[in-house]
């Protein structure tokens, strides 16, 4: 499994944090302090050394995503791209799964660099996105928030026609209030059928709110939480590998 990797300076305040841990998870009792300091981008990664490490006749599978994606918190090894990794070798079939999640993306800042990362890669034969947690937190209104998302499935069906699209469906607690809570959610759904590409129904499903799958930050996965996310993408992409 690759990861990208790129200069991305990332500044995220204690409030905001608050914020995300009350809007994305709503976890109970005390709220954890979130040492801002541990929020860093790790970088370096130049284009020609990730098409280098990849061989001509590999086929690759892109995971396009925020935090979740890079698997913050978590070694290299440890992020649920790696584990498809683990499984698609396991399975004998011939893909190589390239992480190319940033850490605070959101889907107006994922459709900004996605021509870069598409360029990146050559032969990809899976895309899998997965964006919209950050929005939520910033309170973005969900159409805009589609319509990001809408220009990504647009501009990765034009450049790589052949490749299939898989949507990570996401959720949020009603911390926003009930009419945001459902409009959110019913973005994945309504694009997935509207685009006819495969659908995560929810990543977290049975990690999501539970503190002993999550960091301390009440956000992230734990390497245990990150297995059971890894068997969620799983599950939807193995019958798309296998055709």
């Amino acid at each position: 499994m690759m990861r990208i990797k790129r200069d991305y300076p990332l500044t995220v305040c204690i409030g905001l944090f608050y914020l995300l841990i009350t809007v994305l998870f709503g976890c109970g009792g005390p709220q954890e302090k979130i040492n801002t300091n541990d929020v860093k981008h790790k970088s370096t990664f130049k284009k020609s050394q990730m098409k280098d490490s990849i061989s001509a006749n590999e086929k690759v599978i892109l995971c396009f995503g925020n935090s979740l994606t890079e698997g913050y918190g978590l070694k290299e090894e440890e992020a649920y791209p790696a584990l498809l990794q683990q499984k698609i070798d396991s399975a004998g079939l011939n893909y190589k799964v390239v992480n190319a999640g940033l850490s605070g993306e959101t889907t107006s800042g994922g459709l900004g660099r996605l021509n870069w990362v598409l360029q990146s890669q050559n032969n990809i034969q899976l895309f899998i996105l997965e964006l919209g947690p950050n929005d939520g937190l910033r309170g973005i209104s969900p159409k805009e928030t589609k319509k990001n998302l809408q220009q990504i499935i647009d501009t990765v069906s034009l450049k790589i026609p052949k490749a299939p699209i898989v949507l990570a469906g996401m959720q949020i607690p009603p911390n926003m209030g009930p009419d945001y809570t459902t409009e959110f959610k019913n973005i994945f759904p309504v694009l997935a059928e509207s685009n006819s590409i495969a659908l995560i129904p929810f990543l977290l499903e049975g990690v999501a709110g539970d503190k002993t799958l999550n960091q301390e930050d009440g956000i992230h996965p734990t390497a245990e939480g990150t297995k059971i996310v890894a068997e969620n993408v799983w599950k939807i992409i193995q019958p798309i590998l296998k055709k």
